[in-house]
């Protein structure tokens, strides 16, 4: 299936349903398990920053750090849209908006994402132009984290969902085939998946509230126990299982004796 056909695949799920699953991957293996069960949507999301470099948050990824990441979550992806997170500032202005994408999709992306809504509407044509199809993001947007002083609900307030409505036609309208709506009150979410004719993919939105959910995977399997949002639901327990594994690796090594090795030989 080419890249075209299934962001056209994945539109069409707005109507024709089921509701769009997606998960973020940073390596082979998890971008493999992930495609190999089915998954529609793989993002290599600049969450890498926390749940996989160790950062506070997500404004110290760099270009380079997505690239490494995009190239091998490729190679484990086959089915799935690969789509790519522009990192902080790699899309200041148009045309670093287009080479970016270029380098991002060079690396193996299928098609990328960035924060923002009507201000970022140019970008978006700038790159669709270039037959790179992009992905919205509007609502909490952690790459503003230290602008905004931390992480926030949003759609509180009439100037908020008049915000969020208005980047949600705009980013429509600039070609972009869906749009990830994050931390977005319930109800408001709902309202901005009915207003836009392409599918809204829900983080921390309630349920039921948009065409799909995208959730971080380390989430998902607790394989990040150190910080879990409030919203996520933990399926597994991996980093309890890790940390069994490993304490009966210690224990097996540290019961284990040395065979008495014979003595050289004399010269």
């Amino acid at each position: 299936m080419t890249v075209r056909d299934k962001c056209s695949a994945l539109r069409a799920r707005k109507e024709a349903g089921p509701p769009i699953a997606a998960l973020t991957a940073w390596d082979y293996p998890t971008a493999r398990l992930l495609d190999e069960a089915g998954v529609d949507l793989i993002l290599v999301g600049d969450s890498l920053g926390m749940v996989v470099l160790g950062f506070p948050d997500t404004t110290h990824v760099t270009l380079g750090h997505m690239l490494h990441h995009v190239a091998a979550a490729a190679r484990g992806c086959q089915k799935a849209l690969l789509v790519a997170d522009f990192p902080i500032h790699s899309y200041d202005s148009e045309a670093e908006a287009v080479q970016n994408a270029r380098a991002l999709v060079e690396a193996g992306a299928e098609a990328v994402k960035l924060e923002g809504g009507l201000s970022q509407a140019r970008k978006v044509e700038a790159v669709v132009e270039e037959g790179i199809p992009v992905l919205g993001h509007l609502g909490m947007l952690p790459q503003r984290v230290k602008e905004e002083g931390g992480y926030r609900t949003k759609g509180t307030s009439a100037d908020e969902i008049s915000v969020l409505l208005q980047g949600a036609v705009a980013l429509e309208e600039a070609g972009c085939f869906g749009i990830v709506l994050e931390s977005v009150v319930p109800e408001v979410a709902g309202e901005v998946s009915t207003r836009i004719g392409i599918p809204t993919i829900g983080i921390g939105c309630g349920t039921a509230t948009c065409d799909g959910e995208i959730a971080v995977t380390t989430d998902v399997i607790g394989s990040y126990p150190w910080f879990v949002p409030p919203f996520a639901t933990q399926r597994a327990d991996v980093a309890g299982e890790i940390r069994k594994s490993v304490s009966d690796y210690i224990a097996h090594c540290h019961a284990t004796e040395r065979t008495p090795m014979p003595a050289p030989a004399a010269p």
